[in-house]
């Protein structure tokens, strides 16, 4: 079974506007939600896949009873802790001439709550994957990730992080499956760099398989075998990157969940980022197909 962690999950409220007067009354032309949070859109992606999952974390009040019945009717399992007070945090995004986003700081968890979370993981068995996204949000302690980490160690589950600077690396000694920053995100951690050189870093220091996004040169996997496999990017235009790298990171896992064949998991995860990023929300499943026989082809 593949379990997903999102600490803070939120529902990104979008709004439209032709144009925006700060200190006026300003009407929408156009309206959307998105239950978001990087470790419901993993679930969400791999659930377009045809791959179950159990999308867990922390929500609490009206907001979170509304994430949770959305993710049931997308067929999604969840087993959230509940948190007594506050509300699941909500994200408006204003789409205008320029975007302006803000973004709620929402419920945080007290100890109690987290030693919950810690004792669900503990129904994961070997082999099973966990997939912990973002960053740590304020007032969770700094040990967070290392804790849900050494649970997973314990359980013989398959580590997979996605987020960044130290907290990326300080997560390497638990050996991950699979860790995926971009060019910038090496270039902050290691300064002027080829990605195959940051790559090998990365793996030196634990990873067990590391991709690089590359924007529009693709991706390039440096995997556990010890082999570099590299994907282009299908034909399209890039219109959303909100849930782009999440949609990879789904699209690998269930490439490599089926055929543990690393090249057509790095094609799988490339077809469902870029899928994503042409696309207004996460992409569907004939949206990620049809990249995925191009850049297979």
């Amino acid at each position: 079974m593949i379990y997903t962690v999102t600490i803070s999950p939120a529902i990104d409220y979008i709004v439209h506007l032709d144009s925006m007067v700060m200190g006026a009354t300003n009407r929408s032309r156009q309206e959307e939600y998105y239950f978001g949070g990087k470790g419901i859109n993993v679930s969400v992606m791999l659930q377009h896949m045809g791959i179950p999952s159990v999308a867990l974390g922390f929500v609490a009040g009206f907001t979170g009873e509304a994430l949770e019945k959305g993710l049931h009717d997308q067929n999604i399992a969840t087993d959230f802790v509940h948190l007594g007070t506050g509300i699941t945090r909500i994200n408006v995004k204003i789409k205008s001439t320029q975007e302006t986003e803000i973004n709620g700081q929402g419920a945080i968890p007290e100890e109690k709550d987290f030693l919950l979370l810690i004792d669900k993981l503990t129904k994961m068995r070997k082999g099973d994957i966990l997939v912990i996204s973002g960053s740590i949000p304020n007032g969770l302690p700094a040990d967070t990730y290392d804790r849900l980490l050494s649970t997973a160690e314990m359980q013989g589950a398959l580590p997979v992080v996605d987020t960044n600077g130290e907290l990326l690396l300080s997560t390497l000694k638990h050996r991950p499956f699979l860790i995926k920053p971009n060019r910038d995100e090496l270039i902050e951690l290691f300064g002027e760099i080829t990605p195959l050189e940051g790559a090998e870093r990365l793996h030196a220091m634990g990873a067990r398989n590391v991709i690089i996004s590359l924007g529009r040169e693709g991706a390039m996997l440096l995997a556990e075998d010890g082999r570099v496999y590299r994907c282009g990017v299908p034909s399209g235009s890039a219109i959303n990157t909100v849930g782009s790298g999440d949609s990879m990171v789904a699209g690998f896992i269930a490439g490599y969940n089926t055929t543990q064949n690393y090249q057509h998991a790095l094609n799988l995860g490339g077809a469902a980022g870029s899928a994503t990023a042409f696309t207004p929300g996460l992409a569907d499943r004939d949206s990620i197909e049809a990249c995925l026989a191009e850049l297979e082809q």
